[in-house]
């Protein structure tokens, strides 16, 4: 089994799935429309700088998450706003299930790195201690 020829076919897969194809096509209801979509990308853009922040261990601003319901509020009124975000939020849910997917054997693998290392060092710093007993 070659591994390029598998991401291939992965990437076929995820163009080819319902959740890709309803997001692009949502994509381009919004695209028709340049308000909504500086709208959403707004919404976006606050959305994914208060998650970065709160997985780099910031608190939550109250008043930024204030601002950002009231956004997604008046969004979801919007019913091309509303699929779009529906659409976004499935498809980034199925490419977040592949990457924990894909991700399991590289996880393995840095763990198998550590240890490897680790065992190495380990190693090293015996024959250091043994060299070192034989020199004296």
């Amino acid at each position: 089994m070659n591994v390029y020829d598998q991401a291939h076919s992965l990437a076929t897969a995820v163009k080819e799935s319902e959740e890709y194809k309803q997001f692009q096509a949502r994509k381009k209801d919004i695209e028709g429309n340049p308000e909504l979509e500086k709208a959403l990308n707004d919404f976006l853009k606050q959305q994914f700088e208060m998650q970065a922040a709160q997985a780099m261990g910031q608190p939550m601003d109250p008043e930024a998450l204030g601002k950002l319901q009231q956004l997604s509020g008046i969004l979801m009124q919007d019913p091309a706003a509303a699929q779009y975000l529906q659409c976004q939020m499935r498809f980034s849910m199925m490419m977040a299930d592949v990457d924990v997917i894909c991700g399991n054997p590289v996880v393995a693998f840095a763990s198998d790195a550590v240890a490897v290392l680790v065992c190495a060092a380990s190693h090293g710093i015996h024959m250091l201690r043994n060299s070192t007993h034989t020199i004296i």
